[in-house]
């Protein structure tokens, strides 16, 4: 038997990345578990959690993992950027090379995640706004250069995690239904109904114009020219 965690409609992995200590463990747990562990340690490798919300009165499924920050582990963690529609970006915003960090990360979550992957910008730790070394315009402008959505958060407060989960899992389902559509409408594809008279019709139209192009036009056989006469003789009267 299924149980209720094997219900929904959508099934989405979502990635966190960014630099080691920017508290993609902590989004991780306070989304799926309401946790927040103030002396979390560097993730080792991957970790990954699940938890199902409703939108747009669908169950959607979404499986979050969490990929070390780490540099000795990111050749392990590209593995997992595979098969992802949705990734947040993260960076601690009293932390600015955590910031300048971010481009790089884009460019390898580029690289090898599919492109349609949606992908949200995400300052974490907006609770230590006293500290703040990140402005909040920079970033907006940054996310809005790159075709990114922005938001900041703090798994300390719980300010924003809920929102931007929820976002990030919205916008793959628009996503998913874009693309859907653009396959429907793809020439390629006969859409449902047209097996009727009117694609028969095409299917006639279209054989009639192959045979054309093969019957070839016989030529008209010239006759050929007397040998007994001189065309360029004239006869005197």
């Amino acid at each position: 038997m299924r149980g209720k965690d094997d219900e929904y409609d959508y099934l989405f992995k979502i990635v966190l990345i960014g630099d080691s200590g920017v508290g993609k463990s902590n989004l991780l747990s306070r989304f799926t578990r309401n946790e927040f562990n103030l002396e979390s340690k560097s993730t080792i490798g991957v970790e990954f959690a699940t938890r199902s919300i409703q939108v747009d009165n669908k169950t959607v499924k979404a499986q979050i993992w969490d990929t070390a920050g780490q540099e000795r582990y990111r050749a392990i963690t590209s593995a997992y950027y595979r098969g992802a529609v949705g990734a947040l970006l993260v960076y601690d915003i009293a932390k600015y090379l955590t910031y300048e960090n971010a481009e790089r990360w884009l460019k390898e979550l580029q690289d090898h995640a599919d492109t349609n992957i949606v992908i949200m910008l995400v300052g974490n730790k907006s609770d230590l706004r006293h500290l703040r070394a990140v402005p909040t315009d920079e970033a907006k402008s940054f996310a809005e250069k790159n075709g990114l959505s922005f938001i900041e958060t703090s798994a300390l407060d719980s300010t924003n995690v809920e929102t931007a989960f929820h976002n990030i899992l919205t916008g793959s389902i628009k996503r998913k239904k874009e693309a859907e559509r653009a396959t429907s409408d793809s020439p390629r594809v006969l859409r449902s109904g047209f097996w009727g008279s009117e694609a028969l019709g095409l299917k006639i139209k279209d054989r009639e114009k192959e045979k054309r192009k093969k019957i070839k036009p016989k030529r008209k056989k010239k006759n050929p020219p007397n040998p007994g006469r001189n065309i360029w003789s004239t006869s005197k009267d």
